[in-house]
């Protein structure tokens, strides 16, 4: 089988959620990439991040009350450190199975750097939630800082921004590492977001959705194909409903007509299929397949999943 190039998409299940969890779920994720390795893909991983960057978020900030000279620590800061702790684990995970498959292939994390636009309308519309519950007089802590917050069961809870990307800072790198062979995980958690002003960036308050970001990074390595993993085998219509229909292969306007009739949730599966969509309408030849990471090898050659070109 020729080489392909495969971005792949990791989602929660792939990592897990506390410390323990992460070590367990990379050693099982390392056999998912391992295999599509082996089956002859030039592999770049992308990852979500949202349990480890609300995990060091909740840190810092505790530990900055405790400290007057320690300040809060930006989301960005925090989006830089969920990358390096992730990417940890997977890059020694991923090493080590392949090595104890007899292939020898470096293994790399590059802290990536998403371009955000300071116009985009998710900077007014804030969405995704962050951090630990708030008390009334936290809350409005936040907010005399320029944050936003909202009103949940029990308290409140920070809420930021959560802009489409624009460009990948690292991109080039990202590029040069992959096309001499190494497995790289870059753009975790969507990435950090950034703002240019003049020949600086400056991190932005918001967090980019890690499809989107895997979607973009895909685009601009003129990737083969766009591998989501997920929870399920196949993207359904009609989800939990007694009308409920798995997709298998479909094209790009059947997924369009599924994206405008309502189809797809808005915070889970939506994200998936409009980034999946980008792609394919950016470039030919190429496929975007989505289903549970149990699946990766088979959905990669084709025998499941739901694949859209």
């Amino acid at each position: 089988m020729s080489k392909k190039k495969v971005v792949v998409a990791l989602g929660h299940r792939a990592l897990g959620t506390t410390m323990p969890e992460q070590y367990k779920a990379t050693r099982k994720t390392a056999k998912a990439i391992a295999d599509l390795v082996e089956a002859g893909a030039d592999v770049v991983i992308s990852h979500s991040n949202a349990p480890q960057v609300g995990m060091i978020h909740t840190a810092m900030n505790e530990f900055s009350k405790e400290r007057e000279d320690y300040t809060q620590a930006p989301m960005s800061v925090c989006s830089a450190m969920s990358q390096g702790y992730v990417g940890y684990d997977l890059q020694n995970a991923i090493r080590a199975e392949l090595l104890k498959r007899g292939v020898y292939r470096p293994v790399c994390t590059i802290i990536t750097q998403v371009m955000v636009d300071p116009y985009d309308d998710a900077f007014t519309e804030p969405v995704k939630v962050i951090g630990r519950l708030l008390s009334k007089e936290e809350a409005e802590q936040e907010e005399k800082h320029g944050n936003y917050v909202t009103e949940v069961e029990g308290g409140y809870r920070r809420i930021v921004a959560a802009p489409k990307p624009q460009g990948i800072i690292e991109i080039d790198s990202i590029k040069a590492l992959s096309d001499q062979g190494q497995v790289v995980i870059a753009c975790g958690g969507g990435g950090i977001p950034v703002l240019a002003q003049g020949v600086e960036l400056h991190g932005a308050s918001a967090v980019i959705e890690k499809d989107y970001a895997s979607g973009r990074m895909a685009e601009l390595l003129n990737a083969d194909a766009l591998m989501i993993l997920t929870s399920v085998e196949h993207v359904c219509v009609g989800y939990n409903t007694d009308q409920e229909v798995p997709l298998e292969h479909i094209s790009v306007e059947d997924a369009q007509q599924y994206i405008n009739s309502g189809q797809f949730e808005p915070n889970t599966m939506l994200p998936k299929i409009e980034a999946g969509v980008s792609f394919l309408e950016k470039g030919n030849g190429r496929k975007v397949i989505i289903t549970s990471i149990d699946k990766a090898l088979e959905g990669y050659l084709g025998k499941t999943g739901t694949i859209i070109e």
